[in-house]
């Protein structure tokens, strides 16, 4: 229950940090403010998987806990310190918009949909690349597991370059149809390569599983940009929530594809799923319906 509870506290986190970046930055810079604020998961992930498994296993499961409480407390205390709303966010709070008209606006749940689909992808690569370059292709486990570090490290620096690029082309929405399409490509490029050289897989398979990482800044970030006022955490929340249902069911699911079936199926599963994104994200854009039936109406 205690682990159920902190984990319940730690996804409101996403939420909350977005939130701080979409109020405290400009359009023209979000995206790469986001960029940094996502690219410091992996980063942070990695070092726990590098640090907690040897603490537990040199000085026992309960040290590993407290140094997780003491970084955790440390960290809520530099919250209440440093970080503050805006000037003029209270302002802005009392101008709040309705959930109601942030749920009627179909392009949040359509962007929603298509991160759901795209963590389909991100999950084959993240949670399944050492099975298949160990397990199905014979590579060396720790060469297998080097290769994914690679991986996270592109996907990380893509996250850099993805939140950049939205905010030079100011779009969010352009970028993330194109990585869509070229992790699609991508993975059923992969699924050719099943019997090629194992160099031949992994020089395709590493960039693609880069960008099936990086992509997550471009919606977060539009999620706050498309809210009404005062609802960019709950925005940010219902993509999330997405993203999360998916990457709970797909690691079993695609590895039971990969087991049963075959490993070109599910990396032909993992190409589709990118490829129905890149449909559900179709002419979206960020301009909301209602301004831009304003904008068409003749003065």
């Amino acid at each position: 229950m205690a682990l159920l509870g902190a984990g319940v506290m730690g996804a409101a986190v996403n939420g909350a940090s977005g939130r701080a970046v979409l109020t405290w930055f400009a359009s023209g810079k979000r995206g790469m403010a986001m960029g940094i604020r996502q690219t410091a998961t992996p980063v942070a992930a990695a070092v726990a998987a590098a640090v907690l498994p040897a603490v537990a296993v040199g000085a026992g499961i309960p040290d590993a806990f407290w140094i997780l409480a003491a970084l955790h407390l440390s960290v809520a205390v530099a919250v209440v310190l440093w970080v503050r709303d805006p000037p003029g966010a209270r302002q802005k709070r009392a101008t709040r918009g309705s959930a109601r008209e942030l749920l009627r606006d179909g392009r949040l749940l359509r962007m929603s949909l298509a991160s759901g689909l795209l963590i389909v992808p991100q999950f084959t690569a993240t949670s399944l690349m050492v099975e298949l370059l160990y397990d199905h292709r014979g590579l060396g486990a720790s060469l297998a597991a080097a290769l994914l570090g690679v991986a996270q490290i592109l996907g990380g620096v893509g996250r850099l370059a993805a939140g950049a690029w939205s905010d030079a082309v100011r779009s969010r929405f352009g970028p993330l149809r194109l990585i869509a399409v070229a992790v699609g490509v991508g993975f059923a490029a992969c699924a050719a390569l099943d019997h090629a050289p194992i160099w031949l897989l992994c020089a395709v398979l590493l960039p693609t599983a880069g960008l099936a990482i990086c992509w997550t800044v471009l919606p977060n970030t539009a999620a706050g940009e498309i809210a009404p006022a005062g609802l960019s955490g709950m925005a940010l929340g219902i993509n999330n929530t997405a993203i999360y249902l998916v990457a709970a069911i797909t690691p079993p699911a695609i590895g039971w594809v990969a087991v049963e079936v075959a490993w070109p199926v599910a990396l032909m599963v993992a190409a589709a799923s990118a490829v129905v994104a890149r449909l559900v994200l179709r002419d979206l854009t960020e301009e909301s319906p209602t301004r831009a039936a304003v904008a068409r109406v003749p003065s």
